[in-house]
């Protein structure tokens, strides 16, 4: 641990048995100093939606993430009046946050848009390719302290090798998961 601060104190009262006093250490252990990962803040956008038509929402998520957000997502509410509706979530940089905004005004019935900054940590990122008997798939790698924790072949370049050679996505996704274990130095 590295000790950043350490004090001791003594109470006023006597008890039987053992001394009044107390020791404290403030620090962050060695392990917790190397996980450090990087932060980013980004911009969190909401809008609840309870009378959209569901053909919208899939356009409006398209045009999202076309116009830059860096995710989106719905998730299913029960609203006032017990009506059902749609919890829309946008994640964008904070200097996009303004035309994804009007974006939401003008597409979807909303009459408000919540909106607040957060910080999040992401682990280090890289990407590397790999060739399947059909053609080259970039491999997302994620790592923590030069140790890889995840990885993952991108959807869209499997999505592509299949459409075009006609097998099956998980096949693809399979086989360039197999070709990046398969060099070994990684994991």
């Amino acid at each position: 641990m590295k000790i950043e601060k350490s004090g001791y104190g003594a109470g006023t009262r006597d008890f039987a048995g053992h001394p009044n006093v107390v020791r404290l250490t403030v620090g962050e252990t060695t392990s917790m100093l190397a996980a450090k990962m990087a932060s980013e803040t980004l911009t969190v956008l909401e809008a609840n939606l309870d009378d959209l038509n569901p053909q919208v929402f899939g356009y409006v998520m398209d045009r999202l993430l076309e116009e830059g957000a860096w995710d989106a997502f719905g998730v299913p509410v029960q609203m006032k009046k017990n009506r059902p509706g749609m919890l829309l979530t946008v994640l964008c940089k904070p200097e996009d946050s303004d035309k994804l905004t009007q974006l939401l005004f003008t597409e979807t019935s909303t009459l408000g848009v919540r909106r607040r900054d957060e910080v999040r940590q992401t682990l280090a990122r890289r990407w590397e390719n790999v060739t399947t008997e059909w053609g080259e798939v970039r491999i997302k790698i994620a790592s923590m302290n030069g140790t890889v924790t995840n990885y993952a072949p991108e959807y869209e370049d499997c999505r592509r090798i299949a459409t075009e050679h006609g097998v099956p996505l998980k096949m693809v996704m399979q086989e360039a998961s197999r070709q990046y274990l398969g060099k070994g130095d990684k994991h």
